[in-house]
């Protein structure tokens, strides 16, 4: 059984952070339940286990919070639909590779409710979208912006951190980092893209979709 978790408002980052290493010690020992939580953080930045200091173009902006998610630097505010997803790895199959898969298929199949087509890049973390209304890549191309992040950690086969979808955020936010060490592409947002979607509307979204992806 997977719990669903929403907080409203803006959650601090250490206080998240906090809460999902306590989760996921319960989940192991077998005294909680897998879990997802969706909430918004205040305006800050992140760094991953791979960051590399030049990426933080603006370190005086926003708070930049160290953590031991994979990854590089991401950006999290207010209109950005952090999932949480605490879930036991080791009783879904021990392949990080798929999980990570399935990750990725759940944010594109959340996506196509929207009729959004969401895509996935060798070489590039995330779910990208093509923007054929802006100028095309050097190698003739379509443009692509990233639209979701995916970062995650394993204890004891337990994941946490998670995904993150921008629904609306501000994204000049995303000018004070190089999102995930990519420099020749752009961030947007399912507003961005022209569509009227609320945070609600990709909550109920995200469920139907885990639900095909995660426990079919």
């Amino acid at each position: 059984m997977v719990e669903w978790i929403t907080t409203p408002g803006l959650t601090d980052y250490r206080t998240g952070e906090a809460w999902m290493e306590e989760r996921a010690a319960q989940i192991a020992a077998g005294t909680a339940d897998e879990c997802i939580w969706l909430l918004e953080h205040p305006a800050l930045y992140t760094a991953g286990t791979s960051a590399k200091e030049a990426d933080l173009t603006d370190p005086d902006r926003f708070p930049v919070y160290p953590t031991k998610r994979g990854g590089q630097y991401t950006y999290h505010g207010p209109g950005q639909r952090v999932a949480y997803t605490l879930l036991d790895v080791g009783k879904r199959g021990r392949d990080v590779r798929c999980f990570v898969r399935d990750l990725e298929a759940w944010v594109i199949d959340t996506l196509d409710s929207f009729n959004v087509k969401g895509e996935i890049r060798d070489g590039r973390v995330g779910v990208w979208v093509q923007r054929p209304e802006k100028p095309q890549q050097a190698d003739g191309t379509p443009a692509e912006d990233k639209i979701a992040a995916i970062g995650i950690r394993l204890r004891k086969w337990i994941s946490f951190h998670g995904i993150s979808i921008n629904v609306e955020p501000d994204l000049e936010h995303f000018s004070g980092i190089v999102p995930c060490g990519i420099t020749d592409h752009g961030v947007t947002s399912l507003v961005d893209l022209g569509l009227p979607v609320t945070m609600d509307d990709v909550d109920l979204a995200l469920r139907r979709s885990f639900t095909k992806i995660f426990e079919t």
